[in-house]
C-alpha cells in the first residue's frame, strides 16, 4: 500500500508473451494492417454513454458490440452512441462475452455484479476495464486480479483520477510537501432525492449499494496512494436511509499519519482532497476528476497547478487501458490491481467499523 506515486508514470513494459487480447490484435494486424482494437460495453446504462463518446476520439479503438438486459435496449444504446458500422446488440451479456470480434470490454454493471462479469470476461479472454469500485472486497478483487494473471488477461479499475493530465502534475509536487501528516478525502453530494427517485442501484439495498462504494472509492483510492501501511480506523460515524448508507465519516491512522474519508450522497461539501506535510500543503479540488490544485509550501505563496482534460475525465484511462491492450501489458502501472486490492481494503475497515457501532 502506498508504493511509490513516482512509479506510476515509467514507461510501460510489455510483457514477455502477449496478452490473449493481444496476440487477437496482433493477428488481425499481420492480416491486413490497420486493424482496430474492438471493444464491447458490457452492461449498456448511463455511465456507458459517456464512455462510447469518449471511445470515439481514441485513436486505432472502435465500439463493435453491447449488451444490456434486453436485446432493444442494447440496440438503443448503440443506436444513440458512436459505434462501428454493424455494431451488435446483445440481450445477453453471456453472448456477448461469445462474441469472437470483440477483444476487450468495458465493465459498466451494477457494482455487486463486478466479480461474476469480470470472471467470465476473463475467463473468455477479454481483457476488462470495469468501472470503480472493481469489486465489493478486497477479497473479491485479489481472486480476480489472480485470474487475470494466470489467464495473461489485463484487468483494470476505472479509477479516473489516476489517469487525468493532472495527476502527474501532483505526482510531481507531492515531495515537496516534506513527510505527510495528515490525508483528508472528501466525496460529499447533495443527490439524495435524485437518485432515489430515479430508481437505480444505489439506493436499493443490497451489497452494492450506498455512497461507500460509489463515492467513497474514489477517496480510498487516493489515501492507498499516499499512505504505506495498513489503516487502523480511530473512529467512524454515520446515517442511513432505507438500510442504505447515505453518509460516512471514518477517521483512520497509517503509522502516524492521521486520514479522514468522507463520503456522502445526503449533503454537500467541497469535493476535495487535503494532504499536509512538514513543509506543506496541497488541495486538489473536485478529486473525482480533478483539473487544478492548489500547492502552499511554508514561506511561498500559493502556486496553482492546473491541466485540462484531453477531450473528457474518461478519455485518458480509455486510452490508456486501449494501449497496454494492445502492447500484451498485463498490468497497468497507473492503477495495477494490488492498489486496487488496497483500496478496497480501506473500505473493508470502515465497513467493518459501521457494522459494530
Amino acid at each position: 500500500m502506498g508504493h511509490g506515486l513516482v512509479r506510476r508514470w515509467g514507461p510501460a513494459e510489455p510483457s514477455a508473451s502477449l496478452t490473449v487480447t493481444s496476440a487477437r490484435m496482433h493477428a488481425r494486424t499481420d492480416r491486413g494492417g490497420g486493424a482496430m482494437a474492438r471493444l464491447g460495453v458490457l452492461g449498456a446504462g448511463n455511465i456507458a454513454h459517456r464512455f462510447a463518446r469518449s471511445l470515439a476520439h481514441v485513436e486505432g479503438a472502435e465500439l463493435v458490440a453491447a449488451s444490456r438486459r434486453s436485446r432493444a435496449g442494447a440496440r438503443q444504446f448503440l443506436d444513440e452512441v458512436p459505434a462501428a458500422s454493424g455494431a451488435r446488440a446483445y440481450g445477453s451479456h453471456a453472448e456477448l462475452l461469445e462474441d469472437g470480434e470483440v477483444d476487450a470490454i468495458y465493465l459498466a454493471l451494477p457494482h455487486e455484479f463486478h466479480r461474476e462479469w469480470a470472471t467470465r470476461a476473463i475467463e473468455a479472454g477479454k481483457a476488462v476495464l470495469c468501472e470503480k469500485p472493481a469489486m465489493l472486497t478486497a477479497a473479491d478483487m485479489a481472486r480476480v486480479a489472480d485470474l487475470a494473471r494466470e489467464r495473461g488477461v489485463l484487468f483494470i479499475e476505472a479509477m479516473k483520477p489516476r489517469f487525468v493530465p493532472l495527476y502527474p502534475l501532483i505526482v510531481q509536487a507531492l515531495p515537496s510537501l516534506g513527510a505527510i501528516r495528515l490525508v483528508e478525502a472528501s466525496l460529499c453530494n447533495d443527490m439524495l432525492s435524485s437518485v432515489m427517485e430515479a430508481g437505480t442501484y444505489h439506493m436499493t439495498p443490497g451489497p452494492g449499494a450506498g455512497v461507500l462504494l460509489d463515492c467513497g472509492t474514489y477517496c480510498a483510492a487516493w489515501i492507498e496512494d499516499l499512505c504505506p501501511g495498513v489503516p487502523r480506523l480511530t473512529s467512524v460515524d454515520g446515517r442511513q436511509v432505507r438500510d442504505v448508507d447515505v453518509h460516512v465519516d471514518a477517521c483512520m491512522d497509517y503509522g502516524g499519519i492521521k486520514v479522514r474519508l468522507e463520503c456522502a450522497f445526503d449533503r454537500a461539501k467541497p469535493r476535495v482532497l487535503r494532504v499536509v506535510g512538514t513543509e506543506g500543503s496541497l488541495l486538489v479540488e473536485e478529486l473525482h476528476r480533478p483539473q487544478h490544485a492548489v500547492l502552499q509550501l511554508e514561506s511561498e505563496p500559493p502556486r496553482s497547478l492546473g491541466a485540462p482534460y484531453a477531450i473528457d475525465d474518461l478519455y485518458d484511462e480509455i486510452a490508456h487501458f486501449v494501449g497496454l491492450a494492445e502492447m500484451g501489458t498485463l498490468e497497468s502501472p497507473v492503477m495495477p490491481a494490488r492498489d486496487s486490492v488496497h483500496a478496497a481494503l480501506i473500505l473493508d475497515v470502515v465497513r467493518a467499523g459501521l457494522a459494530s457501532r
